[in-house]
């Protein structure tokens, strides 16, 4: 070894790093094993895969199949002013439903969507593709189609059939991209009320939603208390904790870090391929749980291959593959809107305090939380029904389920999570009784 140190003092620099050179000094001598001459195309060949130039792409393929057809389209074209300022002079929100409306309009729930999925929560004649809540929708499922008049909406902000940044400005002809006006949570509550108008629907039998659909549903109950006649939120909270916003903004970095998302100006051009790659496998971390990775992959790797530094591991070739799944089915700049709408949102907002904008939900409440959940932490839906009861709610119910999905629960556990709600929705203890007539 001294002599290596020795003769490597005495040589040039750039001898030192040629490839004769190299084999001496680090190969059989110093290892006692033969190391094969590589390029650096054998060690890194996912940066050369993630850089292949995708091209422009003209239209989206969402990852729950082919499921951008089959909506119906509301169409509002009266100025709407988000919260945050901007105006847009019309919108349209793309939406789905199921089962019958009543003659007395009674019967409707409002189904909120979390961040990515479209308004296909269940397959149907107009779209056979399974959706992204196909067995918690139905005859006699949680959400009873035999009862209910189910109706699902692609947010404001969205990209499956609903106006958003991917959207022509119809007074520039141009995409909006980033001038689309900022999205709060609020915003996409207000607009979907204003379906609901459209409908004639004056009172929905209830809101419900996980994660940010929980939010939507929690803040339309304190918006429109007089119009929701009860809640099912789960996996949600009050607000956004600093957790969660750290994790959903070093997914916008790692998106808008990507040289082809040029500011949001994409649209026509390179895809932001990587960028969306990248933050979707982040997002996925967050998605699931330690406890259930550790039954579901092993820590063995490629037997086949040496180690390096690309997708080695299952678990690293699983989220690869989610990346690479959602990569082209969403819209990049509806990620960056719809997750800052999720960081923003705050009960507190408009009132003089948490507890104020709490105390106006005063309906029947279903709150649901995951214990291995790392999004949205349990003491977050401790919390959402802390502060219900403590303004004088004394109709909420409260479930932590043991179970190992983390934040994806509520799209798996479909006996644990499906029964509590189908319960909740169907339960006639919160209906007044009628006073008998004298």
């Amino acid at each position: 070894s001294h002599r290596c140190i020795r003769a490597m003092k005495r040589l040039p620099m750039w001898k030192l790093f040629s490839g004769a050179i190299s084999r001496r000094l680090f190969g059989r001598r110093l290892f006692g094993n033969e190391i094969t001459e590589r390029s650096s195309n054998h060690y890194f060949p996912c940066l050369y895969k993630l850089k292949e130039d995708v091209g422009p792409v003209t239209k989206i393929t969402s990852m729950y199949g082919d499921e951008i057809k089959g909506f119906q389209t509301f169409k509002n074209n009266n100025p709407f002013l988000f919260k945050h300022g901007g105006t847009i002079s019309k919108f349209e929100l793309a939406y789905e439903t199921w089962g019958m409306l009543n003659e007395s309009k009674s019967n409707a729930i409002l189904l909120h969507t979390g961040l990515s999925p479209s308004s296909h929560a269940k397959s149907h004649p107009l779209n056979s593709s399974r959706g992204w809540w196909e067995n918690f929708i139905g005859p006699g499922a949680a959400l009873n189609t035999d009862k209910y008049y189910i109706i699902c909406v692609n947010v404001l902000g969205g990209c499956f059939g609903s106006t958003g940044p991917s959207s022509i400005n119809p007074d520039t002809q141009k995409v909006y991209g980033v001038s689309f006006p900022l999205v709060s949570v609020e915003d996409i509550v207000r607009s979907q009320f204003l379906l609901l108008d459209h409908f004639g629907i004056n009172k929905v039998h209830a809101c419900v939603g996980s994660s940010l659909g929980g939010m939507q549903a929690i803040y339309a109950a304190a918006a429109f208390p007089e119009r929701v006649d009860r809640v099912v939120a789960i996996s949600a909270g009050l607000k956004a904790h600093p957790s969660a916003i750290a994790l959903r903004f070093m997914q916008r970095r790692i998106l808008m870090s990507d040289p082809n998302w040029i500011d949001g100006d994409y649209y026509g051009k390179t895809f932001p391929k990587v960028g969306m790659q990248n933050a979707r496998a982040l997002a996925t971390v967050t998605y699931r749980s330690a406890p259930e990775w550790e039954t579901r992959f092993t820590d063995r790797r490629n037997p086949t291959e040496p180690p390096n530094f690309c997708a080695d591991f299952e678990i690293e070739h699983y989220l690869e593959n989610q990346g690479n799944k959602f990569c082209t089915s969403f819209d990049p700049n509806s990620l960056l809107y719809i997750s800052k709408a999720m960081d923003l949102f705050n009960m507190s907002d408009g009132y003089s305090s948490m507890m104020e904008g709490v105390s106006r939900v005063q309906c029947p409440v279903l709150v649901m939380g995951v214990v291995s959940d790392i999004l949205f932490p349990v003491v977050q839906q401790r919390e959402m029904v802390h502060l219900l009861r403590k303004s004088g709610n004394a109709k909420v119910v409260y479930y932590e389920l043991d179970s190992v999905y983390g934040h994806d629960t509520f799209l798996i556990e479909v006996n644990s999570v499906g029964s509590a709600v189908k319960g909740h929705l169907e339960s006639t203890l919160f209906i007044p009784q009628q006073e008998e007539q004298v």
